[in-house]
This record gives C-alpha cells, structure tokens and sequence, in this order.
C-alpha cells in the first residue's frame, strides 16, 4: 500500500500515540475495537473514539469482547479488542486462547499503569497486590506470537508497528499494553498519517519447491484412486483460491475436515462431504478410507478432528501440506515450500484422475425425505435443520455453537459464498455469543444464522445487548434441550443439568424496547416455519431470535457415536510404569 499524503520525515509532528494506533488499526482493516472501559484505559478510548474510520463497540464483559474480535478477525482478516489492565486483561485471556489455536490475527489492546510506576515499589489497584506489573503479561506470552509493554514514547512508535506487523504475518494474537499517561502526548515519532505497512510476501525456496512438487506428483501419479481433503489451515496460508485450482485439474473428489468447513467451495462439482472418520458425511468416509493416495492440505489432526485417535488413515498413503512444508508418506519432507505456490504448481504436474469420483458416485444415495409427521407433533433437531438448510444463500452466514450444532451444521451444504465458522481446536463453548457479534459486524452485507445451545448461552448470553444496540440483523436459534448435551455423551452426571430460563424473555428484557429485536419460541415445524417466515420477511432488518423447544435425548447420530469414541479416548488407563 502507498500512502497519498507525502510526509516529509523532518516536520515538527503533534502526532501522538493515541491517534497512531487508531490509524493503524484502521489501515489493517480492524475498523471495529470492541471494548470495556476501565479507568487504565478511557484516555486511550477516547482517541479511538475520535478516530472517523473507527467504531468502538463497547461490550458488556472482556470475554465476549475477545470472542467478538475473534468472530470479526474470522470475516476481515484481523480483529481488536481493548480491555483495561489485569481485571480486564485476564478476563479476556481465554478469547485470546481461543484465537491463538485458530490462527487468527487479534490485537489485544491493554491500558497499563502510568509509566512513572514502573520500576517502583508501588502496588496498585486492579493487580493481586504484589509490586510485580507483570503478571498479566507472563499469561500473554503463551497465548500472543508477540507481546509489547508501551511505557515510553521513544521506543512506542517501534513496538506498537513490530507488533501489529507480527500479527499480519504469524496470524496470531499479539498483546499490546500502553500506559495510561501517554496516548494523549504528542511525540516527533508520530507523524500525523503513519506511512501504512508494507509486509514483504513470503516466497518458497525456489528448489525446494521443485522438489516438492516433483515428489508429490510422482507419488499421486502412481495411485489409482487418490483424493483430496481440505484442512483449517488453508485460512492461515490464504490458499482458498489455489486449493479450487488443484481441484479442477486433477478430477480428484475433494473433502473437507470438520474445521475446515467453510473454506472448501461446496458448490464444487466434486465435493464429497466432511470427512470426520466415522462420523463422516455419508459415503465421504468410504471414499477417503479407501483410496490409495490422499493429499492433506492444511490439516490439524487432534483428539476431536480424529473422533478419538480412531481415523483408518495410513501415513505411507498420505502426503501432508502444512503452510509452509510438505511431507510425503514417512518421508521425504521439504521445508520452507509455502502452500498457495505449491498447489498451483502441483496443479500443473498432476495427471487427470477421476477414478474415485466415479466410484463416489457409483455408491452414492440421494438423502431419505424425512419421516411424515403427526399433527402437532413436538419438533425435531432434524426437521429443524432442514428448514436451516433452506435459508442458507450466499448473502448468509453460519455460526456454529460447540456442541451438538457442531454436527448437525456440519452435515448443511453450504451455496457458494456463504460464510460458515466454528471454533473446533479450542471448543470453549460461549464463544459463538461474542462471534456472533464480530462477525456480524465485519460481514455486514450477510446475514448471520448462528445455532446456539442453551447450557453454551448461558456463559455469554449478555452481549446480545451489544447486538441489538449495533442494529445487527442475526438470527439466533437457542436450541433449548435443558443440558450440556455434548458433555451427556461424553460422560453423564447431575452437573451437566442445567436450570431452564425464558430465554425469549431475558432477550425481550435486553431489548427493553430500545432497537430492533423480535423474539419467538417454537415447539413444532409450523411454528417453526412461521417464525422463518417472519424473521426473512417482516423482521428482515432485526434482530430476531427464536428459542427451540426440543427434547432433551434429541441429538444427532453422529454426536452419539463421537461422544462414545471421545469418552473411550479420556478414559484410557495410565501406561504400565
């Protein structure tokens, strides 16, 4: 990016800090800052709020607001919250876990003590009461790829850019803590536009990318039946676009791994299906277990990706991509060759092989219609899914609660461009609450359908206050089956009841009249089908949120099956010492 404005490097500057980091910020494309004040942080609030390309979003508690710079980080490339020093920083620790597993660039904006306290014997409010001001950054330094304690303005220029830069390039979290005394002072180091960044892209070891390349169409070549099978990683290594290349010139049937949802176009003409070993989509599982050759791109292989440790994947048939290696079988692997140049040149060296696509189609059966229905009959998690399926466009959006709606939304086909995300390495349920709300604050020309269990609702109901007052237009399904239905199939006990709310009623209250919000509970498909209708048509513009009456056993199969191999999986005995 150039900048328009010349800037003559030896001009007197009233630049400060404050309005540096509010143009940054702006620059990255994190345009919303989604916040809770705290007194280490108003003098740096206000100069975001004076910013005219930023909207600051206050929130009702730093969790949430850390889940929302994670849902906007999901639709824009980068996200930003800004908390007030320990309370608010280790209260927004766990959203920023949440992103650092899933890759995403947050910048986690803190106001920090006044610079004159450093170094002292001072103790002060909002600490555990020790001398020690950094407590709050050892948390950081395990969940952010870089950290920066601003406490003078000679060097804040530097560590506010190296860490905002570090996030683009690592797409992690970074902390950044400023101390409450110097956002409003002018400094020469600021001019009054900073020049916008320039990050160099990263090129692949010309060689080893040869090699590489050569390797792997060498050993795909050979197979009669290889396949294809998108990971969640192709998000960090931005390799959508080559991953469709790949897919079109091999004639492979392409696959995606549960985390990988959404980033794998459906509406490819070789999609086969999520492959999540035995509970796979229907006929995906077979195919992938049974080729010769399978090409992993960007995958994250932990205990709930592999359904327990239980995949029938053979490593000497696998040839693995990470952003920025490739290993074939046991062996050879080649480092330093980065995704996107890999697959386009792999697409160009690999032979047209359908083979497994026939085969797919050979075994393939088109979905059952659902079972008839009696009048009035209590509503079904599966007939409530198929009206989900219905909704779905390319101007939509789906947000996937942990829990049951992992699977059941895993089995929409999703049309071309429409968004869909879940949080599966971290899995804190909650999180869609906050997500919700980012996401649909960057995405504003979707409309955000997020699927949210009761006992995950509970944890983080309260910014649905923020939602309304940012006029956001979701609609939200409370899925109400009185539990944590995930952790029932995992392993049972009293602790996984939960007390029932009106949820449609703490949502009215919320909304006390002040905003658009429309709220209705269902217990059959006509209801259901009315309050669809509502939500599309006359509260189109509002926020609309629809609690769903279920049973409590009412789970989908693939839940019950993961659910036992995960238990099998936690429950193992200790290894003989």
């Amino acid at each position: 990016m150039n900048s328009s404005n010349a800037i003559c490097p030896t001009a007197p500057s009233s630049g400060t800090l404050g309005r540096h980091l509010a143009r940054r910020l702006v620059q990255i494309g994190a345009t919303d800052v989604f916040s809770v004040p705290g007194d280490f942080n108003l003098t740096l609030l206000d100069h975001l709020i004076d910013e005219p390309g930023l909207n600051l979003i206050g929130c009702c508690n730093e969790l949430n607001a850390g889940y929302a710079a994670d849902g906007h980080a999901r639709a824009k490339g980068v996200g930003a919250c800004a908390v007030t020093f320990t309370v608010g920083g280790l209260s927004v620790l766990n959203a920023i876990a949440g992103a650092y597993s899933e890759n995403l660039p947050v910048i986690c904006i803190v106001g920090g003590p006044n610079s004159n306290d450093y170094g002292t014997n001072r103790i002060l409010h909002h600490t555990i009461g020790l001398p020690d001001f950094s407590q709050e950054l050892r948390c950081f330094q395990t969940v952010t790829c870089f950290q920066a304690v601003v406490n003078n303005l000679d060097d804040a220029h530097e560590l506010i850019d190296t860490a905002i830069s570090t996030a683009l390039k690592e797409s992690k979290p970074v902390y950044i803590s400023i101390s409450c005394n110097l956002p409003a002072i002018p400094h020469p180091t600021f001019a009054r536009e900073p020049v916008p960044f320039f990050l160099a892209p990263k090129v692949s070891n010309h060689l080893g990318l040869e090699a590489a390349v050569e390797a792997t169409a060498d050993f795909l070549n050979k197979a009669v039946k290889p396949v294809i099978i998108g990971g969640p990683k192709l998000r960090f290594s931005k390799a959508q676009k080559a991953f469709v290349e790949l897919a079109d010139a091999c004639g492979y049937p392409i696959a995606v791994m549960p985390s990988g949802k959404g980033l794998v176009p459906e509406s490819h003409p070789h999609f086969i299906g999520t492959y999540w070993g035995a509970v796979s989509t229907t006929f995906c599982g077979e195919i992938v277990e049974s080729a010769d050759a399978y090409i992993f791109l960007g995958p994250i292989f932990n205990d709930y990706s592999s359904v327990g440790y239980s995949l029938l994947i053979n490593k000497e048939k696998s040839v693995i991509v990470q952003p920025n290696r490739v290993t074939i079988g046991n062996g050879p692997s080649f480092g330093w060759v980065f995704m996107t140049d890999f697959l386009t040149a792999l697409a160009k060296r690999l032979k047209r092989n359908t083979t497994a696509m026939e085969n797919y189609r050979r075994i393939y059966v088109p979905p059952g219609i659902a079972l008839r229905r009696d009048k009035d009959e209590p509503l079904r998690v599966n007939i409530l899914f198929k009206h989900i399926q219905e909704m779905l466009s390319g101007n939509s959006a789906v947000i996937s609660e942990t829990g049951d709606s992992w699977f059941n939304c895993q089995k929409l086909r999703l049309p071309e461009n429409c968004g869909y995300e879940f949080q599966m390495q971290y899995g804190s349920i909650g999180w869609s609450v906050g997500a919700t709300l980012g996401y649909a604050q960057a995405a504003n020309d979707k409309r955000v359908i997020a699927c949210i269990g009761d006992g995950s609702f509970q944890v983080t109901a309260q910014d649905i206050s923020t939602m309304i007052r940012c006029g956001q237009k979701s609609i939200i399904f409370l899925i109400n089956n009185g539990g944590y239905t995930i952790e029932v199939e995992i392993h049972d006990g009293p602790y996984n009841v939960i007390k029932n709310w009106d949820y449609t009623g703490l949502v009215d209250a919320i909304h006390n009249g002040e905003g658009k919000c429309w709220t209705a509970k269902v217990k059959t498909e006509d209801e259901l089908m009315e309050a669809i209708a509502t939500a599309t048509e006359t509260h189109k513009e509002s926020l609309c949120f629809i609690e769903v009456f279920v049973h409590k056993d009412d789970t989908s199969k693939e839940l019950l099956e993961w659910g036992s191999r995960v238990s099998a999986a936690n429950s193992r005995p200790p290894n003989p010492q």
